[in-house]
């Protein structure tokens, strides 16, 4: 089962109606793919075109919390210079004791991840 994040531009581009990620949700619910947006990647997509995040609360996709084990990580990359946008998917694209081989991060804007260790996968590239 993969398991992916959704960064804002891929809320977005799912708000656009990509094919690959319409295809994600459809295995989501499934239960073939475990689907999760970020808190700070949906409060950006919203600023972006308001409403997103109800469409997204429909969906089989988990909305990762920004808790205190979040807030941490996602803190000290922002610091280091990290785009706000896409610091909590980057810290949650980890490797943790939930998900031990990490998990994959969908961006249109895959530019935006060029300082960062995680090598994320542009869903419109599959369209």
């Amino acid at each position: 089962m993969i398991a992916c994040l959704l960064d804002d531009s891929a809320v977005l581009a799912l708000g656009k109606g990509y094919p690959a990620l319409s295809g994600l949700i459809v295995d989501a619910a499934a239960g073939r793919a475990l689907l999760a947006v970020p808190a700070l990647c949906l409060s950006a997509a919203e600023a972006q075109r308001p409403g997103i995040s109800e469409h997204v609360g429909m969906l089989p996709v988990d909305i990762e919390p920004l808790e205190l084990s979040a807030a941490i990580p996602a803190g000290r990359l922002i610091g280091d210079g990290v785009d706000w946008r896409i610091a909590q998917a980057v810290a949650a694209a980890l490797p943790s004791a939930v998900h031990p081989d990490g998990r994959v991060v969908l961006s249109v804007e895959t530019f935006r991840y060029q300082s960062t260790s995680i090598q994320p996968i542009d869903p419109s590239a599959a369209d």
